[in-house]
């Protein structure tokens, strides 16, 4: 039966795998270990203990850690690396000469020496027989020639990221898991492409780290408790408030008291022209008059 525990290790050309913790070795942190995996054996580094572990990840039944190294093993990574270098100068020459379009990332000789393993990436499918046989003729081992992605890539070399750390890619991440746009426009980041990109060019794996948080909280189930500046600023609010409606209905009023001056104005000017029309009246009736008599 595997055991749930996880041990984050790196392995030289393979970057960060999660294998189950192995029964019955006892591992310390920055401990040089032996993996055996699918492809063969493999030297890897342990970088964390379960009890170190932030981040979950499932254990990966593909590894299996065997032993701890020895001396002996470190003096063999010591060789294969001298050789890897050696084939690495090689095969990018060769790459430049037969025109490949293609892109050396790095190249690995298995812990036995039973096999060297070309990394790299190219925009496009790469007819590399032809560098195969070459390659093989000159080292008399097996070759793997494996593509790649910009994410591996990245997670192969390693680096700094713009947060100051060590790439997650490179340290504890075993898979890479889809990131969009929409998880930097939840959180309310830059959606400046410089601002939310990792060294590899993609979207940066730490945009899906606390997206279902921002998602789930969008709506606070608390309140913030009241501190004494909030009070103040609260009766602050309030007294303006009621300032405010004074002043409107101080308009209120205002505005009503002249309506009514302007209507009182109105009558009196309309009484004033009726009395004046029945003087006029009353005169051209007085002419009238006097116009008959004077006519009899």
């Amino acid at each position: 039966m595997e055991s749930d525990k996880v041990v984050v290790v790196t392995l030289d050309g393979l970057g960060s795998i999660c294998p189950p913790y192995p029964e019955g070795i006892e591992l310390q942190r920055k401990d040089n270990i032996i993996v055996e995996t699918d492809s063969g054996l493999f030297f890897g580094t342990v970088k964390s203990l379960p009890s170190e572990s932030t981040f979950k990840n499932p254990p990966d039944n593909d590894y299996r850690i065997l032993r701890k190294a020895t001396e002996e093993d470190l003096m063999q990574v010591e060789r294969n690396v001298e050789k890897g270098n050696e084939a690495f100068k090689y095969c990018r020459e060769a790459t430049v000469e037969m025109k490949l379009n293609m892109k050396l990332v790095d190249v690995n000789y298995l812990f036995d020496g039973s096999k060297i393993v070309f990394s790299f990436t190219a925009d496009e499918r790469v007819d590399f027989r032809e560098l195969v046989k070459r390659l093989a003729n000159r080292f008399h081992r097996r070759v793997e020639m494996r593509q790649i992605g910009v994410r591996d890539e990245a997670k192969i070399k390693g680096g700094i990221g713009i947060c100051g750390r060590v790439l997650c890619c490179s340290t504890w991440i075993n898979r890479f898991d889809p990131v969009s746009v929409k998880m930097a426009k939840a959180q309310g980041l830059s959606l400046n492409p410089a601002n939310i990109s990792g060294m590899c060019g993609r979207l940066m794996c730490c945009l899906s780290y606390e997206y279902e948080n921002y998602v789930g909280g969008l709506k606070p189930s608390f309140k913030m408790p009241a501190t004494p500046m909030a009070k103040e600023e609260k009766e602050a609010d309030i007294i303006d408030d009621l300032r405010a409606e004074e002043i409107i209905a101080g308009d209120k009023k205002e505005s009503s008291s002249r309506r009514e001056t302007k209507r009182s104005k109105q009558v009196s000017a309309e009484k004033d022209a009726g009395r004046s029309g029945k003087k006029q009246r009353k005169r051209k009736r007085k002419k009238r008059l006097k116009g008959k008599k004077k006519e009899e």
